[in-house]
């Protein structure tokens, strides 16, 4: 058993503000808070991006942003391209929307070629496809996942936090069991205290996406990971 800080716990949260009514001044307070801490990355608005790009400067969070947000909607050449401005404009991870009424319409080679061109458009950047588990069917979910790794995705991820429903364990333990140990799973949405973030770990996330980010920490005296990083 390895027993880690709080400090260590951080380094699996993307510290997150995605609320659309979000300022200059709550983005340089997010990305100061994310370095105080440690976390792993901030996650921003594309407006936001280069704003969190200079604040982050030299530190050791990610700045990352999000394509398709939060609805999945938008053409595949629309996606491709916000994504790889976003790279351009230094965002280290990008989180993407899938395109859920391709999938539920069963066009599983639109949703692939969707998730696809905004990994090539990625240029090796790291691509997390948001699933929006709320609004899925468990064979739904196992399809999204399957179809995301066949793409080149880097992660699948829970939710958006904007649709009905947020990240469960029991999704969370459904996508880790589709995509294997080789491809990450962020959960994210509705996670804000300390007992929310092991429960999630414990189902097999790896990373957690959170605005609670400061909070979950600070409930966190120690967390226990076995050799192999599982929460026990």
């Amino acid at each position: 058993m390895v027993i880690i800080s709080p400090a260590q716990a951080a380094a699996f949260i993307d510290h997150t503000l995605l609320a659309p009514d979000a300022t200059a001044a709550a983005i340089e307070a997010l990305c100061a808070e994310a370095v105080a801490y440690g976390f792993k990355a901030v996650c921003v608005n594309p407006w936001h991006l280069p704003r969190a790009v200079v604040c982050l400067r030299g530190a050791q969070p990610l700045a990352i942003t999000v394509v398709g947000f939060p609805l999945g909607a938008s053409q595949t050449l629309a996606k491709a391209h916000e994504a790889g401005l976003a790279v351009e404009q230094g965002a280290a991870e990008v989180d993407m929307v899938l395109n859920i009424g391709a999938l539920k319409s069963g066009e599983a080679d639109l949703v692939r070629q969707d998730v696809a061109e905004v990994v090539r458009a990625c240029a090796g950047a790291p691509v997390k496809v948001i699933l929006e588990t709320c609004l899925l069917a468990d064979a739904e979910k196992e399809l999204a996942c399957r179809l995301s790794v066949d793409a080149g995705a880097a992660f699948v991820k829970t939710s958006t936090g904007f649709a009905r429903g947020g990240a469960t364990e029991a999704d969370v333990a459904l996508m880790r069991r589709v995509v294997g140990q080789h491809v990450g799973v962020k959960a994210s949405g509705g996670i804000r205290t300390a007992d929310d973030f092991l429960r999630m770990l414990a189902a097999g996330a790896d990373r957690i996406g959170a605005s609670a980010g400061a909070a979950i920490v600070a409930g966190l005296p120690h967390v226990l990971l076995s050799e192999s990083g599982g929460v026990k």
